[in-house]
């Protein structure tokens, strides 16, 4: 009789507890918050393993070694960060100071990365230490400021305005539009390089003039790289002085104990944490060195995802429809693994098909239509696959508010990412030297593999990514923060935020007035 009663006054309560009425962030901000959605992908990262192979030819052995450092500094530079960050408390807020203080430096050190070939030589780094001292020291300070805006950024979404439904409709509006913009620079980019190596006089260029040849390879990648740094880092640096916190923030600061406390007592944060650590076993090489070593067509992506690009707007649409009629559990697993198991029908047609003497792995007959079933039927499912996990992520940081009394965004955000970080640091170490046992050469020409390292490409990117992560789906299955539950949590938020503002606006007219006296 009493849970009946609790969930009547729930249900009664809840239009008070999520106002869908009230909307917070307007015009200019919801602009400026997709500007900065576009910068995140506004580049040609994409193509960054083929740069890192074949332009830099950085040996697989000290690709092994950077990656193992980076992820131990990547550890211990987390959890600093994320212990400054929740303690800032500053009259613009406690986020928006440090997207601004990040926008130089981070563009800074991109557009160094990408012109590393013009200061670093045509024949990459290989064995030379110096070289290799050089674009070590770099990925360091890099990985750095990316800690440092990963925990900012998400803080600042989750505090942007206190309405979920304010706040999903934003995420939704800046997932949909800014996917208009943002694979622009990747679509360009695989346009040329097709171009290039498929070029009529390349081959009578490779012979007379290899150095010229490669030089003008190089120059496209340090062109991309550049431009679109400067680009996204403009559209960052506006968010930065536009966007505005509005969940207020306790007056006194939670302690490191406090804040590791907070993550370990936040069930649904440890369901998406475990999830992501399992997910993070999932060996994958990307399809980028399999579309341009083995099909030899670098526009392959953009092929195959014409029918996917008028799907995937559309998807948007029905993420609020899917949410009224499945729960974020389902909705979760959905979202997660229906891309894994289209790419098993992926590898049997490149597997088994055979045409023409070739097989079907080798041939554009059977990887075009395979590869665009596949990325069509995913698309519908691409709204609820970026919308539902990054509220979810909001989602656990409040439920932390509920339980504790006080927001630990810096820590939450670390702790998710930080067994995830673990594994993958080892996948990375491992990775390259997975590539050297199956026989692929980064020191040979493009379209020059073995045909055993020609399947170990096709077979990195489509069967031993779903075989080695599967086991992600476990503890999407347990989890609960839904319906009726998460109503009452924040019905009791919203009450205990006015509090919080009461008690806030309390201390500063104090101070104000102490300051008077003096």
């Amino acid at each position: 009789m009493a849970s009946e009663s609790t969930a009547k006054v729930v249900e009664e309560k809840a239009p008070s507890a999520v106002p869908k009425d009230r909307r917070y962030v307007g015009s200019k901000e919801t602009f400026a918050y997709i500007l900065d959605d576009i910068a995140q992908s506004f580049n040609i990262g994409k193509y960054d393993d083929v740069f890192r192979m074949n332009i830099l030819k950085i040996d697989l052995v000290l690709q092994s070694v950077t990656n193992g450092i980076i992820t131990v500094w990547d550890i211990i530079n987390d959890l600093f960060l994320a212990a400054i960050v929740d303690k800032t408390r500053t009259r613009w807020g406690k986020f928006k100071p440090w997207l601004v203080v990040y926008a130089i430096p981070g563009v800074f050190l991109t557009v160094v990365y990408w012109a590393l070939p013009m200061f670093m030589g045509t024949e990459g780094i290989g064995n030379n230490i110096p070289r290799f001292a050089i674009y070590l020291l770099l990925q360091i300070f890099s990985n750095l400021a990316t800690s440092l805006i990963s925990i900012v950024r998400q803080g600042m979404t989750s505090t942007i305005t206190p309405n979920i439904i304010d706040r999903t409709r934003l995420i939704t509006s800046a997932n949909l539009l800014s996917g208009f913009v943002e694979k622009a620079p990747e679509i360009l980019m695989g346009l040329l390089i097709d171009i290039y190596i498929n070029s009529p006089a390349r081959d009578a260029l490779q012979i007379a003039n290899p150095d010229a040849y490669q030089m003008g390879y190089n120059r496209m990648f340090v062109l991309g790289g550049v431009i679109t740094a400067v680009v996204s880092g403009l559209f960052a640096l506006f968010y930065a002085f536009v966007a505005k916190e509005r969940v207020m923030q306790t007056v006194d600061r939670p302690s490191i104990f406090n804040g590791i406390k907070s993550v370990i007592t936040n069930k649904p944060l440890l369901l998406i944490t475990l999830s992501e650590f399992l997910g993070a076993f999932s060996l994958n090489s990307g399809t980028n060195l399999y579309y341009i070593e083995v099909l030899n067509l670098a526009s392959m992506a953009t092929i195959v995802g014409i029918p996917g690009a008028v799907v995937s707007p559309i998807s948007y649409s029905y993420v609020p429809w899917a949410r009224s009629k499945f729960s974020t559990k389902v909705l979760w697993i959905a979202g997660s693994h229906v891309d894994s198991f289209l790419m098993l029908g992926v590898y049997a047609a490149g597997k088994f098909i055979n045409i023409g003497g070739k097989k079907g792995y080798e041939s554009l007959a059977v990887m075009i239509p395979a590869f665009m079933l596949r990325e069509t039927i995913w698309m519908f499912f691409w709204g609820i696959r970026k919308v539902i996990p990054e509220e979810m992520r909001n989602e656990a940081i409040d439920y932390g508010e509920w339980k504790n009394g006080f927001r630990s965004e810096g820590m939450t955000g670390v702790a998710k990412g930080l067994v995830t970080k673990m594994v993958g640091g080892v996948k990375n170490v491992i990775q390259p030297l997975l590539f050297k046992a199956f026989g692929y050469d980064n020191t040979k020409n493009q379209g020059a593999q073995t045909p055993e390292a020609r399947y170990a490409l096709f077979f990195m990117c489509t069967l031993l990514p779903v075989v080695t992560g599967i086991l992600s789906i476990v503890p999407q299955l347990f989890y609960d923060l839904q319906g009726e539950k998460r109503d009452r949590m924040y019905m009791e938020l919203r009450e205990r935020r006015k509090a919080i503002a009461a008690e806030i606006k309390e201390f500063n007219d104090q101070a104000g007035e102490d300051a008077t006296a003096e």
